[in-house]
């Protein structure tokens, strides 16, 4: 429901959807407005989230992938990411229950966040199935989210491929089994390699937290990992100077200090018809910082 990242996700899906200090409609119930939260947030509206979502500063929420957010800013922005990187959403209600007493409510939730990335034969899909808890407020007679958790129902709190940062073991061809990798992405990266003519020669400084989202020196640039598995490390880039955004796929050295690989353009300005991975260039990564140690296992 909220963000896979996935952005990111899941819960954030949720919690977006819940948005704010805003209303709903006068006489809504706890459940409608649940049901109204995650039905923007499969149709990319985050005005409509941030209406029925708390936006107190101490406000303190929890989703997949390690992510924990306090305030509303940080929460919107991530949700912003993800809507700016799947092509569409689905999030289709298994079951909800709520309880309410006075001007409180609690909910538990199952659902499915599914994500589609890219178009025609290239599209992918991807399906979180999660689950959900958390409490409404009724504030000047409006029924408003002010705290939420999301977890995976997968066994293990895993998470399928291409989600995220995956908790749980991966399958090997002869049917094995291995731990994730947990790379701690964070610190200081140079990213250098063949970039439009007239920005050739540039490097820029990328400054990510743990799980590989933050930020990077040209145009206002902002990075959001959505996969890191055995080395293999994918995103999306989008950059409000110059109004564009794409997606990257590299590889991570053994020890963790450089990686190799392609970035591409999906959008600039208005033109959204751009065939995915075949406008970009070259990456090569190098850590400025030194690498926090990689865990293995749970």
């Amino acid at each position: 429901m909220s963000v896979m990242r996935v952005a990111s996700l899941c819960l954030l899906t949720l919690l977006t959807c819940l948005g704010g200090s805003a209303f709903a409609a006068e006489g809504s119930s706890p459940e409608e407005v649940l049901r109204t939260l995650v039905r923007a947030n499969a149709e990319k509206d985050l005005a409509t989230m941030s209406k029925l979502m708390a936006h107190d500063e101490d406000a303190i929420s929890y989703t997949i992938g390690g992510r924990k957010y306090v305030g509303w800013t940080a929460l919107a922005q991530d949700m912003q990411d993800e809507f700016d990187s799947v092509t569409r959403l689905e999030i289709p209600i298994h079951e909800l229950t709520v309880w309410t007493r006075g001007n409180l409510a609690w909910f538990a939730m199952e659902l499915d966040y599914i994500r589609y990335v890219g178009h025609g034969k290239d599209q992918r899909r991807i399906v979180l199935p999660l689950r959900e808890t958390g409490v409404l407020e009724q504030r000047d007679g409006r029924w408003i989210l002010v705290a939420w958790h999301e977890s995976s129902r997968l066994a293990g709190g895993g998470m399928p491929e291409g989600t995220g940062i995956p908790t749980s073991p991966r399958q090997g061809i002869d049917g094995t089994t291995a731990p994730s990798d947990h790379a701690n992405l964070s610190g200081e990266w140079e990213i250098s390699g063949e970039w439009e003519i007239h920005e050739e020669d540039k490097s820029y400084t990328a400054t990510l937290d743990r799980l590989g989202n933050g930020t990077y020196t040209w145009q206002g640039g902002r990075i959001r990992t959505t996969l890191f598995a055995d080395r293999q490390w994918q995103g999306t880039w989008h950059q409000t100077g110059n109004d564009r955004e794409g997606g990257f796929e590299i590889l991570l050295s053994e020890d963790r200090e450089e990686a190799k690989g392609v970035w591409w353009y999906t959008r600039v300005g208005d033109r959204t018809n751009i065939p995915e991975r075949q406008w970009g260039g070259t990456y090569l990564w190098k850590r400025l910082t030194p690498a926090a140690k990689a865990i293995k296992g749970n």
